[in-house]
């Protein structure tokens, strides 16, 4: 099996998170590929965020949202982008017009089939799959490349190392180096930019 990837095209990213648009449950997919993207979260503690979580009492999407990470048991506080605030806007639309919701299924991604239960870890990656695959992307896509997309894009956009590494909540920089899947591309495009 190969390893997960980025996805590096922003002609292919922008395919990917416009996939599911007109779809059954386009609006929840793409909000949940919307916060992968733009919050670098882990798909755990994606799928574990709650409708408290995420919107104000008012039904606004907050600023801030606070989340203890499952995997490091962290606490991190991440900045919610206009973008992201306008795809949970929309989605918020949605969500309380479902029968989960009205049920009092708390979860932002509520399961369709087990109340009371978020979306499970399968269907999160069968629904990042199909986009990979309706896109036509050949690298390895999965859950996990939302993550690494964002910080892809965060270096490559000039945000230091060190930043993406405290953004990831990473142990270590040779972690994030890793992590960040730079290509023979990558190190191409910085030996024609730098010349003496």
């Amino acid at each position: 099996m190969s390893t997960t990837q980025p996805i590096r095209d922003k002609g292919q990213l922008k395919k990917f998170k416009d996939f599911y648009q007109g779809q059954q449950y386009g609006v929840r997919n793409s909000t949940m590929i919307a916060i992968g993207l733009n919050t670098a979260l882990r798909i755990s503690d994606i799928l574990s965020l709650t409708y408290k979580d995420v919107y104000t009492g008012s039904g606004e999407p907050h600023s801030h949202i606070v989340v203890r990470e499952h995997k490091t048991g962290k606490e991190n506080r991440i900045y919610l982008n206009k973008t992201l605030r306008r795809a949970l806007a929309a989605y918020r639309k949605v969500l309380i017009g479902t029968r989960m919701y009205q049920k009092g299924n708390p979860y932002l991604f509520p399961s369709t089939r087990k109340e009371g239960a978020p979306l499970s870890r399968y269907q999160a990656y069968r629904i990042i799959s199909r986009a990979a695959d309706g896109t036509g992307m050949e690298d390895h896509i999965s859950c996990h490349s939302l993550r690494k997309t964002f910080g892809y894009h965060a270096w490559r956009q000039g945000t230091d190392p060190l930043l993406i590494m405290l953004l990831l909540n990473h142990s270590s920089i040779r972690i994030t180096m890793r992590y960040l899947c730079i290509e023979q591309d990558d190190k191409d495009a910085v030996y024609r930019r730098i010349q003496f």
